[in-house]
Parts: structure tokens; C-alpha cells; sequence
């Protein structure tokens, strides 16, 4: 995870309500990357999902959010300059932090250079999203007492599974062991295409609850989730089912799972009018599993069927790390 301090001019109500921060690529009369004090502007371009921002305004933090996706270049219109747009989910503090009162045990950890705030605890104002090191994020986080850490568990499980994807894809392209190409398969394997989905095949033809056999109109699912299984795992063909769309939905969120012999197991969260709707009747059996895929069932029953609580521990995993 990075974390990242926006300074507003103002107040940041538009800011926060809006969910998004956007930056020019260039200053006029100004090297393209580089501000009034060598603040590089295209701070916005490295902001990754997952990463964490303090929200400054009227010389408090008073608001944390959690960046949705990778920052991307907006276009500009007519007059208006391009620059970079980023989405950020955001949630005011009920206790905001003034910095002002906690220079003892900031000093030590602002940057030495382009600081978001001054040494008095003002805002810089040469930056506008400022880079945080993770010994200032550290002490932030104490200072907030936990705030953070619930806004962050708070937003992630909002955001569902499909999140907790992309934060672990952004792990991933992160990662110096892996060449290009490399990377690019175990993407793939994470939407369910490419050597994943041929491993996959070869062992299952047909969704194992409708048992519809035109695969395509199937989906890849991987049993134990994407973002939780190595490099291995991720494209073994063991580790995944072919399911039709309304079934995929309800086992990647873990509504539903599977017994080693076949049983389908409903999760107490569903709502039974969701079964009946898609004519899902109970009891239900369907063939029995081999022995290795028995191995990522255990984890898919133990970790993600009854979600509501598995999604609770791994989003709250995610706002601790």
C-alpha cells in the first residue's frame, strides 16, 4: 500500500462528495513534470487501488479515502488542459486531526523534500498530492486513533470481492521476480482466460449446477479466490469451475459452495427468493469432486462461503497491512 496527502484550497466538501482528484499533466512555463518547487505533478499517474489518502483541508485531516482504481488521463475539452483523474472513496473523521497540534511527532517524519505540510503544520502550498512515507503514514494512523484503519475495512468490504482482485493485481505488477509476460498470464488467469481457462477445460465440461454444456456462456472461477492463491494456483486447472454467470456470481461471493461429494451448501445470507427466482431447488447434488480439487473447496467453504464474515476478515487484513 502507498499513502498520499491531498491539500485543498478550501474546504474539501466537493472533493469527497465528487470521489475523485484530478491533477493537470503540465504547468504552463513549467517543466511538464515538475511544479513551482519540483513537486512532481504526475503524482495523481502513480496512485494504485488499494492505496490509502488524507484528505487536508482547512488546516485539518478531515476526511481518509481509499483509491478505486489506477489513476487515468482524462482528455481536456475545448480550453481546458488533460490531466490525471483518479476515484477515490472517501469518508469524513469523526475526530479530525490538526497537525498543528502534533509537531513533536511529525517533524521527525515529513519529507525532506515536497512536503504536503510545512514544519509549522501548515499546508504546502507548491503541492497538491504529496507522496507520504510510511514512517509520516505510520504516525498518522496513531494519531487517528483506529479511524483509519475502520474507514479503510469500512470502504474495502463496501467494495467487494472484485476489489480486494484489484488491489492484489496491483501487488502483482508490482512484483520484480516476474518478467512481462509472465504477469500477463497470471492476469489473464484472474478473468477466468487464457492458460487458466484451458487448464480448467480439461477437467470440467460443463456447469456443475446447471449443467449446461455451451461453454460459451461460462465462466472460469477459480475455487480458491484469485487473490489468494500463489503463483501456482492461479493458473491450475484444479483450482476452478466452469459456471454459468448467475451461479458464478453467487460462489465468487461465497452464497454458495460445494461438499466434497457435491453437496450444495447455501449460505444462511441469501435471500431464498434468490434460489427460487433462478429456479435453484434444494436439497441439490451434483457429482462428486476429485481429490485435488477437494483441496481448494476446504478453503473456499472455510474462507468464503458465509462471505459476509470472510470478506469482514480479509478486508480488515487489508486496512491492518
Amino acid at each position: 500500500m502507498q499513502y498520499w496527502w491531498v491539500n485543498h484550497k478550501g474546504a474539501a466538501g466537493p472533493a469527497i462528495e465528487g470521489e475523485y482528484l484530478w491533477s493537470p499533466r503540465r504547468k504552463s512555463n513549467r517543466k511538464r513534470r515538475t511544479g513551482a518547487q519540483g513537486e512532481p505533478l504526475d503524482n495523481l499517474a502513480r496512485v494504485r487501488a488499494g492505496d490509502l489518502v488524507f484528505s487536508f483541508a482547512e488546516g485539518v485531516v478531515n476526511a481518509v479515502g481509499v483509491a478505486l482504481a489506477r489513476a487515468r488521463e482524462v482528455p481536456g475539452k475545448l480550453d481546458a488542459e488533460s490531466g490525471w483523474q483518479v476515484d477515490v472513496r472517501f469518508s469524513e473523521l469523526s475526530a479530525p486531526l490538526r497537525p498543528r497540534d502534533h509537531l513533536r511527532q511529525l517533524s521527525p517524519v515529513l519529507p525532506k523534500k515536497h512536503s504536503p505540510i510545512r514544519a509549522s503544520g501548515t499546508r504546502n502550498p507548491n503541492v497538491y498530492v504529496g507522496a507520504v512515507p510510511q514512517a509520516m503514514a505510520s504516525v498518522l494512523r496513531a494519531l487517528l486513533g483506529g479511524q483509519a484503519e475502520a474507514i479503510e475495512e469500512k470502504i474495502i468490504l463496501s467494495l467487494g470481492p472484485e476489489f480486494l482482485d484489484e488491489m492484489a493485481e496491483e501487488s502483482l505488477r508490482g512484483r520484480l521476480d516476474l518478467d512481462p509476460a509472465e504477469k500477463q498470464r497470471l492476469i489473464r488467469a484472474r478473468r477466468g482466460q487464457g492458460e487458466f481457462r484451458r487448464n480448467v477445460e480439461a477437467i470440467e465440461s460443463e456447469c456443475r449446477l446447471t449443467g449446461l454444456l455451451d461453454r460459451r456462456h461460462l465462466r472460469a472461477r477459480h475455487i480458491k479466490p484469485w487473490r489468494d492463491s500463489d503463483d501456482q494456483e492461479k493458473l491450475d486447472g484444479f483450482n476452478g469451475l466452469l459456471l454459468s454467470p448467475h451461479v458464478d456470481h453467487l460462489f465468487a461471493r461465497g452464497h454458495v459452495s460445494f461438499s466434497d461429494e457435491g453437496e450444495l451448501l447455501v449460505s444462511r445470507h441469501l435471500n431464498p427468493a434468490v434460489l427460487k427466482a433462478w429456479r435453484i431447488a434444494l436439497p441439490k447434488k451434483v457429482k462428486p469432486f476429485g481429490p485435488e480439487q477437494r483441496v481448494y473447496l476446504d478453503y473456499h467453504r472455510s474462507e468464503i462461503f458465509e462471505s459476509e464474515d470472510s470478506q469482514r476478515r480479509s478486508a480488515s487484513r487489508k486496512a491492518s497491512a
